[in-house]
């Protein structure tokens, strides 16, 4: 199964977790947290912050070279400045992966909580712990680290879903090995 980025977007700090998937077992191979600097924070310099958000990712992708991306779909808020600056931050991190000619796969934040915990009303906690038994990890990674694990594990769970769907009984490379008839 190919290197999965996943992504928990955020306009002052974004998540990011690499999984891989050999044969029913996830791998954890990496994850951290894009924070954005104080002082670009304090200014509120919208586009500077974009910009450590495009190049940071660039950063993640060029060192571990991974073959599909997933990112979460951003959800409606109370606030819409929020929400446009979330959009604006997601927007960055994609055209970092497209830039990088990475497939984007977009899923939303239920649908993440269904893959990983089992019940789309999930909370972070949960989101936490389920990460850490899925992974095998010895604890819990940092919430938006974790939330960027679970956008992975979704699309690696979705990814093996559609090949079965195809016909396909195995993959190479990333790329579907399609079934003799």
């Amino acid at each position: 199964m190919p290197l999965i980025l996943g992504v928990d977007p955020g306009s002052r700090k974004m998540g990011y977790g690499l999984i891989n998937k050999q044969g029913g077992k996830l791998i954890y191979v990496a994850s951290g947290i894009i924070r954005i600097p104080q002082p670009l924070l304090v200014a509120d310099c919208l586009a500077e912050r974009l910009k450590v958000i495009f190049d940071s990712l660039n950063e993640v992708i060029e060192k571990y070279q991974p073959q599909e991306f997933a990112i979460e779909q951003i959800f409606m808020s109370k606030n819409a400045s929020s929400a446009l600056k979330l959009g604006q931050a997601r927007g960055a991190a994609i055209v970092a992966a497209a830039t990088q000619n990475l497939p984007v796969a977009e899923y939303e934040a239920r649908k993440i909580k269904q893959a990983v915990v089992g019940t789309g009303a999930a909370d972070k906690l949960q989101v936490q712990h389920m990460v850490k038994t899925l992974l095998a990890l010895p604890k819990a990674p940092p919430e938006d680290a974790a939330d960027a694990l679970a956008v992975a594990i979704c699309h690696a769970n979705t990814y093996e879903l559609l090949i079965r769907q195809a016909g396909a009984k195995k993959y190479r490379r990333g790329r579907i090995v399609a079934q003799k008839q």
